[in-house]
């Protein structure tokens, strides 16, 4: 049999497999050093999605949409020389950081001047030299009320509040030192409030996911601390020995280093999910420790034979532990087959960490105990565990007596679930895993507020042909589209090609503010003979026209409205982009497809909701794929249809009332809570195998029937059962202590799911099993009448 030969060879080959196991972890950990954090959107989507491609099509034209940083502060008294001095200071510090390509405040802006004499425009800053007196900040002030292209730019509409906007380098946005460039503009920001006693506010989305991120990496560590010290105590309870806590905690801090090794050597970095599967791996992998210890004492505790008593642990437990730990590993492993790259990539790495941590746990606890001390009475007697046994023995009175009442009670809150499930709607925001009180989350409020908003919100536009941007008709549309958008208020101000030319005009007519319009077509074809002699000024408008004239962009911020009311905005203003471009109101009908400029929502914003709407259904998806998968496993261990109904449906119920729950109070369907089903219903089936292997052997005796094999199966079996679902329990509620509030639903919600599977799979299960057992006598009884 190969688990009996699987024992031997572990015993026979200690030395040899531990030396084996702790080099290959000492290399994975060597791996696990370069890991780098995700500082990207969560790349939700799969890569042949079509919203998907066109936003990837946008930032390789563009550039990445999310790069840049702002900073707010609220004041009366910003064109005080004092004021206005430092935080002109404070701009050019910023600039001279190494990574930053811009700094937008209105202590930096330009002015565009007609110059006859060269046939072009030139661009002078507002501030040509230092701030010295009062009369240089007032010349400023003056120049920027007559300036409308910056009103709700860098300046709110009652004047008080105010913007510093703060382009990074693409190369740097994505690499660690962004973290020290984020830290180094915050110190200086604060310390410019400090100095005038002004209370300075940071958003956008490079400082949101540095925050994010520096978070997910101090989580990650405080999750590790609290994981290892909630199990190792709570073993140290059930098991009074420190050295079971510490080999316990050894044995999975092996996995651990595998799980972070294997992150970096797929070439991955840590994002907000794969943060959560160390802590996870310690909760998932203790329960392997549990059962391979507990039946070692048990065994120990009839003869006293040590190295007999471990390679009885290993070959009984092994099998068990390991279709338990390929169930967790398929409850994890469905994430791979969503599409999603976020999901797959968490997927993969949690689906193998969870099966190498099994085959760790197996080969190094029996190693370690055969070299430490024989188990003291005193550490075996938890298997007396009276009020446990207490407990089950009154768990085996009521499934033997009361099956009727079980049904009944479980097919109420099941049907009462159901209807809860019905409630369950997908929403996200950008931050809305942070609580309110959370800096990030106030400070972004403070933009939404005064700037409407800072997550960007583009439209990307292809004319179809090389200088068709400048083609009157097209910048018509752009600017009839801009007035569509500036009928809902979370909407900012655009930044575009049509605001530029808005710009250059009023200069054209010697800067009056009546002259920030769409000049006509002749005088627009009089504007073009300057704005086509820019020498050198091209770059200013790169990132919103290429070389061609062919593609542009319209730049919008939006307010975190969530993933609801994005969607509602996309249907409403999509058809209606789609109306303003390509359909002709002259003649009423549609433009011929060869003539159509292609324009469409994109953006950070965009392909977000766009995530979360996929994530919701694809639950649904993933979830049967992983009941599919298990209860394939469970036909090659028991070969019996009849018991794959019975072994599913208690694993089963427990996430029809998690989905319930999350249903009645609003629990919202997103990256975080998506996995709450999968890690659940393949934890739920854990138990049931080990229910059911028990089971299994208790009837190969021959010495009992159904029945009595079921109340022996809870007594025995129970115990561990027992065990584990505390620590499950406890485990999965450190998550509770998180900030971002996805992850303390998930640790809520996995942990009650739990204890209702251990609760199903004592109770349900049993009673399932005596009703077939009853089934079974009833037709012997007529067979033997006949």
């Amino acid at each position: 049999m190969f688990w009996h030969s699987l024992s031997k060879f572990i015993l026979r080959n200690r030395a040899l497999l531990a030396t084996v196991i702790l080099l290959a972890t000492a290399f994975m950990g060597y791996r696990a050093a370069g890991i780098r954090l995700s500082y990207e959107l969560a790349k939700i989507l799969p890569s042949e999605d079509p919203d998907f491609q066109r936003y990837e099509e946008f930032k390789g034209r563009y550039g990445q949409d999310g790069s840049v940083m702002v900073v707010g502060i609220e004041t009366d008294s910003m064109y005080s020389l004092p004021v206005f001095r430092d935080w002109h200071e404070l701009s050019r510090d910023i600039k001279g950081i190494d990574g930053i390509k811009e700094v937008l405040s209105n202590a930096d802006l330009f002015e565009i001047v007609r110059n006859d004499s060269l046939n072009r425009f030139d661009f002078r800053p507002l501030l040509a030299g230092g701030v010295t007196t009062q009369a240089d900040v007032d010349s400023v002030k003056a120049k920027i009320d007559r300036l409308p292209f910056y009103q709700g730019l860098v300046v709110s509409e009652d004047g008080r509040a105010h913007l510093m906007a703060i382009t990074f380098d693409q190369e740097k946005l994505n690499s660690k030192s962004r973290i020290a460039m984020t830290n180094e503009i915050k110190d200086k920001a604060l310390a410019f409030g400090e100095a005038h006693g002004l209370e300075v506010h940071l958003s956008g989305m490079p400082y949101i996911r540095t925050e994010f991120m520096s978070k997910v990496s101090k989580e990650m560590g405080l999750f590790m601390a609290l994981a290892f010290g909630v199990t190792a105590v709570i073993m140290l309870v059930f098991f009074r020995s420190i050295t079971v806590a510490l080999a316990s905690a050894f044995v999975v801090g092996l996995g651990v280093l595998w799980s972070l090794g294997l992150i970096s050597l797929f070439g991955y970095q840590l994002s907000l999910l794969s943060g959560l599967i160390p802590p996870l791996l310690i909760v998932i992998g203790i329960p392997n420790s549990i059962f391979l210890v507990n039946k070692y004492h048990d065994e120990f505790a009839r003869h006293a034979d040590q190295r007999r008593a471990l390679s009885v642990a290993i070959e009984k437990v092994s099998e068990t532990t390991f279709f338990a730990n390929l169930t967790t590993a398929i409850g994890f492993g469905v994430f791979c087959f969503t599409g999603s790259p976020l999901l797959a990539e968490f997927g993969l790495v949690a689906s193998i960490s969870v099966l190498i941590t099994f085959a760790i746990s197996v080969a190094m606890i029996p190693i370690l105990f055969s070299v430490l001390p024989k188990p003291s009475a005193r550490q075996t007697g938890h298997l007396e565990a009276p009020r446990v046994n207490a407990f089950l023995g009154f768990v085996g009175r009521v499934v033997t007596n009361h099956r009727p009442a079980i049904y009944t009670v479980v097919g109420v809150v099941t049907a009462v679930s159901i209807y809860g499930m019905t409630k369950m709607t997908s929403l996200g925001y950008v931050v809305d895993d942070l609580p309110q009180n959370d800096p990030v989350y106030a400070d972004l409020k403070f933009f939404e507020k005064n700037f409407n908003g800072v997550m960007p919100f583009e439209v990307s536009l292809d004319t179809g042909r090389p200088g068709g941007v400048l083609d009157p008709t097209t910048l018509t549309k752009i600017r009839v589209m801009q007035r569509e958008f500036a009928k809902y208020p979370e909407i900012t101000k655009p930044l575009s090609l049509v605001e530029a030319i808005k710009f250059f005009y009023q200069s054209y007519r010697g800067g009056d503010p009546k002259y920030y319009v769409v000049p006509g077509a002749l005088e627009l074809n009089k504007l073009s003979t300057y704005t086509s002699t820019f020498k050198g000024r091209e770059n200013r408008f790169s990132s919103f026209l290429d070389s061609t004239r062919r593609y542009t962009r319209v730049s919008f911020q939006i307010a975190d409205v969530g993933s609801r009311r994005i969607t509602e905005l996309y249907d409403t203003l999509q058809p209606r982009i789609d109306s303003i471009f390509n359909y002709d109101q002259a003649v009423a009908q549609w433009v011929p497809q060869e003539d159509r400029i292609e324009a469409h929502l994109t953006g950070n914003s965009v392909v977000n909701t766009k995530g979360n709407a996929y994530l919701q259904q694809n639950l649904v998806e993933s979830t049967i794929l992983a009941i599919v998968l298990i209860s394939l496993i469970m036909t090659l261990l028991f070969g019996n249809i009849r018991m794959i109904a019975i072994a599913v449906i208690p694993s089963t119920v427990p996430l029809i009332i998690t989905a319930g729950l999350m249903g009645y109070f609003q629990v919202y369907l997103k990256p975080s809570t998506i996995l709450i089903f999968s890690i659940a219903f393949g934890l739920s089936s854990d138990g049931t195998i080990y229910f059911l292997t028990k089971y299994k052997d208790e009837l190969r005796t021959g010495k009992y029937g159904i029945s009595e094999a079921v109340v022996r199966t809870i007594q025995s079996s129970g115990i561990s059962m027992f065990y584990t679902a505390i620590i499950l329990f406890a485990g999965f509620s450190i998550f509770t202590a998180s900030t971002f509030k996805g992850t303390v639903v998930l640790g809520m919600l996995v942990s009650i799911t739990l204890l209702m599977g251990m609760a199903s799979n004592l109770v349900l299960l049993p009673a399932f099993l005596m009703s077939l057992d009853k089934r079974i006598q009833r037709r012997k009884a007529r067979t033997e009448q006949v």
